[in-house]
């Protein structure tokens, strides 16, 4: 298994410790280098900046995508490790250059990680002999190898530890799971679908193909509070005008992927022409792959108990 050790900003790392979030945004100051050193599902483990030279938490890692900080605060909040928009902007304008302060929505790196943990201080891992004090992004450890191996094992004894503490009894072990399989098997939280879903939808609206990424929004099929997934089968990248039509049920799609329009919008509103021309028409955008697109028992769900037929 192949995972990373990447370096972590300490307030970063404290501020976020303490919430104990279901996912962190790891985020990089440049939206211009992409994430490609470890597979989805795959270990990302934290590394405090010199001369804290210890490893002291990770995450599982789930995608890396270019967003705008507006996108990214909406999508994870205080998950990105800054209590509001305006001390995250902040801290991103300290690792730019001058020409990048003028930015009013600036770009950024975001690395998804999901079921992040922290470890007490006095759990901290020393980093490994071969860690080089060169290092500017992080490294690339392999758990076959014997360096990578001995710091695997060594997090994986202080997560065990940690756990029984908070559990107050020795948890049972669990099959170790990560690439794919951790990703198809784990809860994911409600960024991560939000960045999945625009992603897999190409950044643009299924129904009309609109580009502009600020009305975007990621809907679920089934909802959340319905116990619905956060998984893009139970997801459509709408303009936020239809996501709110649709989750109020005066829009729908069936199972070949057709939109639906309920008369109950000119009943209640006297309008909705803007609407109609699109009943009847397929969907204009579907992600390419096809485990991604609408899962026919969503849509079968939304049919029966959303839509105002």
């Amino acid at each position: 298994m192949k995972y990373w050790v990447g370096l972590t900003d300490k307030r970063w790392f404290d501020y976020l410790s303490p919430l104990a979030p279901d996912e962190v945004n790891f985020w990089q100051p440049g939206g211009n280098r992409a994430f490609r050193a470890i597979e989805p599902g795959s270990p990302f483990l934290f590394k405090l900046h010199s001369p804290l030279n210890y490893i002291v938490g990770g995450g599982y890692f789930v995608r890396y995508s270019a967003l705008p900080i507006s996108l990214a605060w909406e999508a994870f909040g205080e998950n990105n490790g800054a209590p509001n928009i305006e001390v995250l902007r902040d801290l991103i304008r300290k690792h730019r250059d001058r020409r990048n302060h003028i930015e009013h929505d600036p770009i950024i790196g975001c690395v998804i990680l999901n079921e992040p943990f922290f470890f007490k201080e006095y759990h901290w891992i020393p980093i490994p002999e071969d860690w080089h004090r060169g290092i500017q992004q992080g490294k690339r450890y392999d758990s076959t190898e014997a360096s990578g191996g001995q710091l695997w094992a060594r997090v994986e004894e202080i997560r065990r530890a940690e756990r029984s503490i908070v559990l107050g009894e020795l948890s049972a072990e669990e099959t170790p799971r990560y690439g794919s399989l951790y990703l198809a098997r784990t809860r994911l939280g409600q960024g991560a679908f939000r960045v999945l879903v625009t992603e897999a939808y190409h950044r643009r609206c299924a129904v009309t193909g609109e580009r502009t990424l600020p009305v975007l929004e990621a809907a679920h099929i089934k909802p959340y509070s319905e116990s619905g997934p956060n998984r893009t089968g139970n997801g459509l990248l709408l303009r936020s005008d239809l996501h709110k039509l649709f989750d109020l049920g005066y829009v729908t799609l069936t199972a070949d992927l057709h939109i639906e329009v309920s008369k109950r919008i000119r009943e209640e509103y006297e309008n909705g022409r803007d609407y109609y021309v699109l009943h009847g028409q397929r969907l204009v955008n579907v992600p390419s792959n096809a485990s991604d697109r609408p899962a026919s028992n969503f849509l079968e769900w939304h049919n029966q108990h959303a839509f105002l037929g």
